[in-house]
């Protein structure tokens, strides 16, 4: 497991408050006098058993989070724990929609004290951090084109990208084309979770209809050889999840993960994490489940870190930067 944490690594697929460490959540929780029942199980970590009680167990660790200074102390959290495990670059998702209320002034606010948190990690681990906000799919068209034009306007800085999650299953990507094109407008980078819960016509549905560069999960479209080859033509990044999607039930075992029959068909597949503490895992312990599966080596998760460099939302003088740094020399 050494070995695996000091390996320099770039996360694209990880939320914010998905990556809360439930000490953080527990102690803020205190601070507030809110009891979380549920929310917890006799060790401490998150308990919930399947995924609409996870849903329902996350919404409610999330209630805590109110004031922008509790999101400043979050980000530094979730940083320092990833730096700790050998990242050197991660894209977070936020989601504005977490928040109760619709003032911009107030995401402006979180949003500042968010990037004061990242500088601070940077300050003091290294850890380099960019910002993906993200529509609810689940919420709707209306509020998904709110959350892009939210986006839009205060992209810059560490905001680089706009994304989607939610239900998988809610309405169809089409519905969503022109929340994506507003953040396009803004230059933004662009990604949306498909073929996680759905099949490979969830992310060939999303490719249809939306300008994105990256997948988050995508693992479903081994169901479709022709869009495997798709994948791999267009040069189609995914952000590959393999500890969540064990957890959640998507397949039975490591062996029966997909990421390797996708690397071996050329798509350009990189790992990550999702909502870490939820699923009891770390990048360390995905790399070292993933090379005693497939008999990987340093050099298999350098050439992935490799592709998630190429494929993050930054500019040029941060991504050779991180080119650098998995080369081991000082940008």
């Amino acid at each position: 497991m050494t070995v695996w944490r000091r390996q320099p690594k770039v996360e694209l697929h990880l939320h914010l408050e998905g990556a809360a460490p439930p000490d953080f959540i527990r102690a803020l929780a205190a601070e507030q006098g809110t009891d979380l029942v549920g929310v917890f199980d006799e060790a401490g970590a998150y308990a919930w058993t399947d995924f609409a009680d996870f849903l329902k167990v996350y919404e409610a660790a999330s209630s805590v989070l109110r004031a922008a200074d509790d999101y400043r102390r979050l980000v530094e959290a979730v940083l320092a724990k990833s730096a700790a495990d050998g990242v050197i670059y991660t894209e977070i998702f936020l989601a504005p929609d977490l928040r109760r209320d619709d003032d911009t002034a107030a995401w402006r606010d979180h949003l500042a004290a968010m990037t004061e948190g990242a500088r601070n990690a940077r300050a003091a681990h290294g850890i380099e951090a960019r910002f993906i906000p993200i529509a609810i799919r689940h919420l709707g068209p209306e509020r998904a084109e709110a959350t892009a034009r939210l986006t839009a306007e205060t992209a810059g800085g560490l905001v680089t990208g706009f994304g989607m999650a939610g239900e998988e299953g809610f309405g169809e990507p089409a519905d969503y084309a022109r929340a994506f094109a507003i953040a396009a407008e803004a230059g933004l980078g662009l990604t949306v979770h498909a073929g996680e819960l759905l099949g490979a016509e969830s992310v060939r549905a999303a490719l249809d209809a939306l300008p994105v560069s990256r997948i988050g999960h995508g693992v479903r479209a081994i169901e479709d050889p022709d869009l495997v080859r798709r994948l791999a033509a267009e040069g189609i990044v995914l952000e590959v999840n393999p500890g969540s999607n064990l957890a959640l039930g998507l397949f039975p075992s490591w062996r029966d993960h997909p990421i390797e029959p996708l690397r071996a068909a050329g798509v350009a597949v990189t790992i990550s994490t999702d909502d870490p503490p939820y699923f009891h895992t770390d990048l360390p312990r995905e790399y070292a489940a993933l090379a005693w599966t497939f008999d990987w080596t340093a050099a298999d998760f350098d050439g992935m870190n490799r592709a998630a460099a190429a494929a993050a939302f930054c500019d040029e003088a941060t991504r050779a930067a991180i080119l650098a740094r998995l080369t081991g020399e000082t940008p």
